[in-house]
């Protein structure tokens, strides 16, 4: 299987821990997003939005990360503890990976990234948008070991991708307590480790660029 990504990148960086979960060897492809490779023709045939993670499986080629964590564990798991089949159980795993894209995720790039890339002025309301989305989170945990209920699921994977993120940036968890608990116990995962490498690259490219 080939993995256009970036090592990064959170989305990515989810899918990454996917594939250590379920034991895959991914064929990775680095796009270079700002040198504009994923507006190349060949990589627009593709992917018509040229986004990364894409994945591309004997010819089938998907992309939107959290997509991807499904179809990997419904096609490659060995039984469907990432992803359960139960409907209100599934419920939950995909309650977290909706919140982790439309506010967890969101909320971090609507602080930072017109910070990074359009050199803006730091927002004081989007940082409390941030501190909101984590507290969301933190409820959520409550009494929790898991995102999702007992056991790991893609929502695990996908809300550490961002949340190792927040704290690439230096984000104070001590107000979170079920957050930081939670952030502990994902740090033990298998495989780990490609994660924390990612956050550490991202952070040492675009940490500079922010105003002190």
């Amino acid at each position: 299987m080939d993995l256009y990504y970036l090592p990064g990148s959170a989305p990515c960086r989810s899918v990454l821990l996917c594939g250590k979960a379920l034991g895959l060897d991914f064929n990775l492809k680095t796009l270079d997003l700002m040198a504009g490779e994923h507006l190349k023709p060949e990589f627009l045939k593709i992917n018509y939005q040229h986004c990364i993670p894409t994945l591309v499986d004997n010819g089938f080629a998907l992309w939107e990360s959290r997509a991807i964590l499904a179809y990997l564990v419904e096609k490659y798991g060995k039984d469907d503890s990432l992803y359960p089949k139960d409907p209100q159980k599934r419920y939950f795993v995909n309650q977290k990976l909706y919140f982790d894209m439309g506010t967890l995720y969101q909320r971090f790039a609507d602080y930072y990234y017109p910070v990074l890339f359009a050199k803006a002025p730091y927002n004081p309301e989007a940082y409390k948008k941030m501190e909101e989305a984590v507290g969301f989170l933190n409820t959520a945990l409550e009494g929790k070991t898991y995102a999702a209920g007992d056991n790991l699921t893609i929502a695990d994977l996908a809300l550490v991708a961002t949340i190792s993120t927040y704290d690439g940036f230096k984000f104070d968890f001590s107000k979170y307590p079920n957050v930081a608990k939670w952030y502990e116990t994902c740090k033990k995962i298998p495989g780990y480790e490609v994660n924390q490498k990612g956050v550490d690259e991202f952070v040492e490219k675009f940490g500079p660029l922010l105003p002190k």
